[in-house]
């Protein structure tokens, strides 16, 4: 069957190629047509060398048994670990398998994200729900908040709930330098949108694009590493309240054993995670191989059966011709 799919899926490919030829050639340069409730035309140069019309199939999938089963593979794999797939996805290509309709009924998509305040953001990071900064929020006040909540016992027992917020602070750090930067280089940047638009035709325009593009990435990094030393100075204060205390170093050490041993199992699942994709993969060859191999067979047997055949039908033409004709019988 998946030989009989890829040449079907090369005939039609090669059938498409030659209507889209005789349509280029053919055609008017504008034909009108009709549809229901209005009217449209197309152009010749619609079938022209630029466009290639080809069928929209997959000639390695030639049935829903088999979409099925890469679906529900995919869909083992994400969720042996969510965090690196997109399981939103993963399960609505398992609907489109199974040929359900209206699949945002069942499975709505995710809302897009927006920005939030700094208790949701918090909410987040305890349910380890992904979160982030967006361009226009106050900042300062964004990392204020995650400095005193990170304070908190909770919050410093949990290397996790940490990193999400030392993340979302970073990236709270690199847009405040990026929006001073647009204040300081305001001149700079509109000179710089023109000066884009000539680079491609004039090579002075492009040195001087990059000339000043360099200025301003220099200007970023230099307050990106102000903005994250004030950072780490506001944090270590924090911290610092509680060096003095052995019962939460003893319950911080154990904390950092715990996340070392996390991060060893994550390791281990990932490297099992890679070892089943390879056996899915080989196994997936190997069967394209017997099936191959039965093609080839059947084939092969069906042309022995038809010499068979034949050898078989000119034997009994020689027996019959061999036979001696009888006159008829006396009375």
């Amino acid at each position: 069957m998946s030989a009989i799919h890829k040449r079907l899926y090369v005939g039609l490919k090669r059938e498409f190629k030659v209507l889209a030829k005789i349509f280029g050639e053919s055609l008017p340069p504008e034909y009108p047509y009709d549809v229901p409730g209005a009217s449209r035309n197309i152009k010749a140069t619609d079938f022209d060398e630029r466009v290639d019309v080809l069928p929209v199939a997959d000639p390695n999938i030639f049935s829903m048994s088999q979409r099925l089963t890469l679906a529900q593979t995919g869909l083992q794999l994400a969720m042996s670990n969510p965090q690196m797939h997109n399981l939103y996805m993963a399960f609505r290509k398992m609907y489109e398998a199974l040929g359900i309709k209206d699949i945002d009924r069942i499975l709505p998509p995710p809302a897009p994200n927006a920005p939030k305040d700094p208790s949701l953001e918090h909410i987040d990071a305890l349910g380890g729900k992904p979160f982030q900064a967006f361009p226009g929020q106050d900042h300062r006040a964004h990392v204020t908040a995650h400095l005193n909540f990170m304070s908190t016992n909770m919050v410093r027992n949990n290397p996790a709930v940490m990193a999400s917020l030392q993340k979302n602070i970073l990236e709270h750090i690199s847009l405040m330098a990026q929006e001073q930067v647009q204040l300081e280089f305001r001149e700079q940047m509109q000179q710089l949108q023109i000066l884009a638009q000539q680079a491609a035709q004039n090579p002075q325009a492009q040195q001087q694009v990059q000339q000043i593009t360099q200025q301003i990435e220099a200007r970023k990094a230099v307050l990106i590493a102000e903005m994250t030393e004030d950072f780490m100075k506001e944090e270590k204060k924090i911290t610092s309240q509680f060096d003095h205390d052995p019962l939460l170093k003893l319950k911080s050490r154990e904390v950092d054993l715990r996340a070392m041993e996390n991060e060893r199992k994550q390791q281990e699942m990932s490297k099992k995670l890679e070892i089943d994709q390879a056996k899915l993969v080989q196994n997936r060859d190997i069967n394209e191989d017997k099936l191959e191999q039965n093609e080839e067979l059947a084939e092969l047997r069906a042309d022995t059966s038809i010499e068979k055949q034949e050898m078989a039908n000119d034997n009994r033409l020689t027996l019959a011709r061999m036979k001696p004709k009888t006159n008829g019988s006396s009375r």
